[in-house]
């Protein structure tokens, strides 16, 4: 897709624009490693959603083209998972989004590595662009995430002085995000039959984000507390009246 250029050449080398994704462009149709990676990027966005993060003018989608001109060549990548703050107009059914021209940069990318090692990314550093110089000198998006499931192994990628600069969890295992207000790190369990390691979200109080399911059996054990919350004041109040008629005393007609 990228013209062959040196590859030695630098970002201010390169002539950036921001144009919309051509009406004829045929977006590349990368087929989907395997049947886990959606379940990822829906579970992400699940939890963020019935948390009531999402607003209308963020943008998060999965398998979808960041867009950029590079030397009059229009150049697309498909992260498997993209978080943008704010768009400047809300569309529904996006094919593709350009950044600077609709609205801020994503502030963070997350690919899924699958079997095909290093399938999903390219740690070159140079032109023409992979992934990851795409994200990095092209995008220049502040957080590069990739999370290889089979493992559970998250990289942690932030943009410092145009660079991407590995980052440690901390003593949770976790990411704080601040443009996000939340923490991110890895997470050993079941959802939808599918056992293994995944993404999740948990605010600044250390509280994991839940997914439906998961909302569905809180709320359970709270109607199920309360159903016997009332249960022990019923036997209480029962014991109560059997107390006082043994006393000889009216549980109907007592003392103000």
């Amino acid at each position: 897709m990228a013209t062959q250029l040196s590859e030695a050449k630098s970002r201010n080398e390169l002539v950036i624009s921001w144009s919309a994704l051509p009406k004829d462009f045929q977006l590349e149709d990368e087929p989907v490693e395997n049947t886990g990676q959606p379940l990822l990027a829906g579970a992400l966005r699940e939890s963020l959603e019935i948390s009531g993060f999402i607003q209308p003018q963020m943008l998060i989608a999965s398998n979808f083209g960041l867009c950029a001109t590079i030397n009059g060549q229009f150049i697309a990548k498909a992260p498997d998972w993209v978080y943008v703050q704010s768009v400047n107009e809300v569309v529904s059914n996006r094919k593709s989004y350009t950044p600077n021209l609709e609205g801020n940069i994503p502030a963070i990318v997350i690919e899924f590595l699958s079997h095909a090692e290093g399938g999903e990314y390219s740690v070159k550093r140079t032109y023409p662009p992979g992934k990851w110089f795409f994200y990095e000198q092209i995008l220049q998006i502040p957080i590069y995430i990739i999370f290889e499931p089979d493992g559970g192994l998250l990289e942690y990628y932030q943009l410092e002085n145009k660079r991407y600069e590995l980052k440690l969890p901390d003593e949770n295992g976790r990411h704080w995000i601040d443009v996000m207000g939340l923490f991110l790190g890895t997470w050993q369990g079941t959802k939808e039959a599918h056992t293994g390691y995944w993404l999740r979200w948990w605010d600044q109080a250390g509280n994991l984000l839940p997914w439906a399911v998961e909302q569905i059996e809180q709320e359970r054990q709270r109607a199920e507390q309360e159903r016997q919350r009332a249960e022990q004041e019923r036997q209480q109040k029962e014991r109560l009246i059997a107390y006082l008629q043994s006393q000889g005393i009216d549980p109907n007609n007592l003392p103000q």
